[in-house]
């Protein structure tokens, strides 16, 4: 799995030269500068130019640099050439239905990447009911796909039904997108929570999100940012736990058991792996010492 921390990803519309300019400033780990829904089909080429000159001269931090395209089958070409060769991180490809379309995206972005660049990533942005149904296949298409991504709003549409805040209605989407990334190994990017006043409704959902076993989120708003983070942060309670797990097997194998047990149970290789991967984030962050 791509070891890069994608816990918040911004979107930032492409053709608003202040946010553009301010992008780094927001913590997020990821910002998508968007050429897609925030940008109006008059203004397409005019955000292509503030995007490509953003990422000339706009110092972004630790943050991801993601540049959401159209759509394939619309103005997905003139986004790519314009903004690839000024090295983004990744590409987020919108409305994805199947590997091929991964393979389209994969194919227009090298023939725009500049010789010794670094590879550009492809960050798969699953919308509708066929996305949903192919996100393995999507996941698997290219060595490229670091994550899958949901976009809930069209893929309710898709589904004609209606998008609530509790997100019954997207609960087998986000089961079925989260499964397809574990078994690709790639990342899951649950949807954004689009009200941007609702702190509450944003934590609530942002929590059964990492419960579902998401490992990031879309994010509107600068605001959003903290509580998700706050969310997908190791606790004190899970770096705690991880800590005894590791310390548990260690013991074991001193004694040259293969067995390890912790509080009565048994700590099976799933078990570790998951308090490796806490304890991994957890130094990340600065929340506890030791080298990554």
């Amino acid at each position: 799995m791509d070891a890069k921390l994608r816990r918040s990803m911004l979107f930032i519309p492409g053709n608003n030269p202040g946010m553009l300019q301010n992008g780094g400033v927001f913590g997020a780990d990821s910002v998508i500068l968007d050429l897609e829904d925030a940008v109006a089909p008059t203004e397409k080429d005019a955000a292509r130019f503030l995007i490509a000159h953003a990422l000339k001269t706009v110092d972004y931090g630790s943050s991801e640099k993601v540049i959401r395209i159209n759509p394939l089958d619309t103005f997905a070409a003139e986004d790519i050439k314009a903004v690839v060769p000024y090295g983004p991180d990744a590409i987020l490809v919108p409305k994805v239905e199947s590997a091929g379309d991964i393979h389209t995206a994969v194919s227009m972005i090298a023939a725009a990447e500049l010789p010794g660049q670094v590879p550009v990533k492809i960050i798969a942005l699953l919308e509708t009911p066929r996305g949903i149904l192919e996100a393995y296949h999507i996941a698997m298409a290219d060595p490229r796909v670091v994550a899958l991504a949901l976009g809930a709003e069209d893929y309710t549409a898709g589904l004609g039904a209606m998008r609530t805040k509790t997100g019954t209605e997207i609960f087998t989407a986000r089961t079925t997108l989260v499964n397809a990334a574990a078994a690709a190994d790639v990342q899951s990017i649950d949807t954004p929570y689009t009200d941007a006043n609702d702190e509450e409704g944003l934590l609530a959902d942002t929590e059964l999100a990492k419960q579902l076993g998401f490992k990031g989120k879309l994010s509107i708003n600068p605001r959003q940012i903290d509580t998700i983070h706050a969310v997908f942060n190791p606790s004190i309670s899970d770096i705690d736990w991880a800590e005894q797990v590791i310390a548990a097997m260690s013991k074991a194998a001193a004694e040259g058991s293969g067995v390890a047990s912790l509080n009565g149970k048994m700590v099976d290789l799933p078990i570790v792996n998951r308090a490796e991967r806490i304890l991994r984030l957890a130094r990340l962050l600065g929340l506890i010492e030791g080298a990554e």
